[in-house]
């Protein structure tokens, strides 16, 4: 919050001087039509009275001028908050890369930039109005010390005990508020998730369960909701009915000093409007007080994400890559990958062969090793421009499917239709009304699962960097499709380095090189049809179990 205020300290002053005028001038004309009680109509001097009046009126038309220009420039102080914020926010994502998807949720990050970054900025009202409402209360404490002692104390010891009391509720509010907020946010992820795979569950008939759970979540929600509007309506009730009753307590003492002699009738006059005027700025800071309730809930939120550290996946030393056709060792798991030649790596566990495809392309820190070279020592745009990774969460941008393809306008487009064809993709580009001009949603939602993963196979042929890294690249195709981009792909990367992730016969009997994995470690290497006839359990993997229907008949 320090920072968001030093970022604009011109404007916050200028805030803060606005809101201190507003606050004390709308203080000012109980004093003035005590004058006129006083000096006009009880010492019978009309030209005193018409004076008088005439100050109050010139105070009003200022006072409304000073408020518009505290309204503008307290908006323009929480807009440049908000902006600052997302930036940050966004730009911290940036840095996070891929690690951020599986660190926080998509439903928490929409909820973080709709909500809460204007909750944040809604704080720095306390910087303007805030500050002004202070100094109008104790301005008026001193009035009143000047009317009568008895009445400056009572307003003086009044408003901590309004504190005091407001104080609970406030701490209930935040740890509500905190609850419906996580709560919020899982609930967004889990629509997010729905949203994003409703062909897939209406495909396995999995969309009624998910509804069920979407309204179970949904209902956790309104009870939160509900929890957040018990406390909410108990401090509102409260906030606003103790200056009220304030306000009585001091208008009956000041009616019997009256009575009593102590003050004049102007001077009792001037009391009722400096306590039924101290109302805005008590109001203001209870606002405050619950704008900054609210708005700590949302910064802690933020910090969450800020403070997340991007993996570490280099030394910073920005060594130089080898030379092409490089080989890629990775001694985690024993796996070496030679240059210019498809290896495939097939695991019981996809995530432990996919692990294996992250080291070798710098997605996560390890010791592989380039041409000898350590990875990690490596500048990451070089590493990013000649080790390629895809996989079925790489995201595709929305624009034309020339653009998905081609983000960079580097090739023509024979070129973009000859990717699409080593991707059994060029049903994707007939199905789609204006061919590679035809628009793609955000992830390609307007495009089936299928269609999706072979664009972005595509767009990674297309690429053709010096290591290329497929994690399933088929796992979503019929087995006639998946046989023409097996042949199609070695083709188009002949002298080139591929390593394929998957237990696709159709793929595995077109690779030069296999690595069964198991456990995480390379245990046997050889080309499809030597480990077919030596391994049982490659046999039994990539067969899905001919292997054992051979040994029963």
């Amino acid at each position: 919050m320090w920072w968001l205020i030093t970022r604009q300290p011109g404007r916050i002053m200028t805030g803060t001087l606005y809101g201190t005028l507003w606050m004390t001038t709308v203080m000012v004309p109980p004093y003035l039509m005590a004058r006129a009680i006083d000096d006009g109509l009880r010492a019978g001097r009309p030209g005193a009275l018409v004076l008088w009046v005439a100050a109050m009126a010139a105070v009003l038309l200022f006072n409304v001028a000073v408020s518009v220009l505290r309204h503008r420039t307290m908006t323009q102080v929480r807009m440049d908050a908000a902006h600052r914020t997302m930036r940050v926010v966004n730009g911290h994502s940036t840095v996070l890369g891929s690690s951020l998807a599986r660190r926080v949720s998509s439903g928490e990050l929409s909820t973080v930039q709709a909500a809460d970054v204007m909750l944040i900025a809604h704080i720095l009202t306390m910087t303007g109005p805030g500050v002004g409402a202070v100094i109008a209360y104790v301005g008026v404490a001193v009035l009143l010390v000047g009317i009568s002692p008895l009445l400056g104390a009572i307003v003086v010891i009044g408003v901590p005990v309004l504190a005091v009391v407001i104080g609970p509720l406030l701490g209930r509010l935040q740890d509500r508020e905190r609850s419906y907020r996580e709560h919020q946010g899982e609930t967004t992820a889990l629509a997010a998730d729905i949203v994003s795979g409703l062909r897939v569950l209406c495909g396995i008939g999995g969309k009624d369960h998910f509804a069920r759970r979407y309204r179970d979540r949904s209902g956790e929600l309104l009870h939160q909701g509900y929890r957040v509007s018990e406390t909410t309506s108990w401090f509102q009730a409260v906030t606003y009915c103790l200056p009220v009753i304030f306000l009585g307590a001091v208008t009956w003492v000041a009616a019997r000093l009256t009575l009593d002699g102590q003050i004049t009738v102007g001077e009792a006059v001037a009391v009722y409007g400096y306590v039924a005027l101290l109302i805005i700025p008590i109001l203001f800071l209870i606002e405050g007080a619950t704008g900054l309730v609210q708005g700590l809930v949302s910064v802690r939120r933020v910090l969450r994400v800020l403070t997340l550290e991007p993996p570490l996946a280099g030394s910073g030393m920005n060594r130089p890559g080898p030379e092409e056709d490089a080989e890629l060792v990775d001694p985690a798991s024993g796996v070496t990958v030679p240059p210019g030649r498809c290896t495939a790596l097939v695991s019981a566990s996809p995530e432990e062969a996919a692990a294996v495809a992250d080291r070798l392309c710098r997605h996560t820190d390890s010791d592989v090793l380039w041409g000898g070279i350590p990875l990690r020592d490596v500048g990451l745009n070089e590493v990013r421009e000649r080790l390629l990774l895809c996989d079925n969460e790489s995201y595709l941008f929305a624009g034309s499917l020339r653009e998905v393809l081609d983000p960079h306008s580097r090739f023509p487009d024979e070129e973009l239709r000859a990717a699409l064809r080593t991707a059994g993709a060029v049903d994707v580009l007939t199905a789609l009304p204006d061919g590679l001009d035809s628009r793609v949603e955000p992830q390609g939602r307007n495009l089936s699962g299928g269609q999706r993963q072979r664009v972005r196979l595509a767009r990674a042929v297309l690429a053709s960097p010096e290591v290329l890294a497929l994690v399933e690249p088929t796992s979503a195709v019929d087995a006639h499709t998946e046989a023409a981009i097996a042949e199609r792909l070695v083709e188009a990367r002949i002298g080139r380095t591929t390593v394929v992730v998957g237990t696709s016969p159709l793929l595995l009997d077109r690779a030069d090189r296999i690595v069964l994995l198991v456990d995480g470690t390379a245990v046997a290497v050889g080309t499809h049809g030597e480990l077919i006839a030596s391994r049982r359990d490659y046999r039994a993997l990539v067969l899905r179990g001919a292997d054992e229907e051979g040994e029963r008949a």
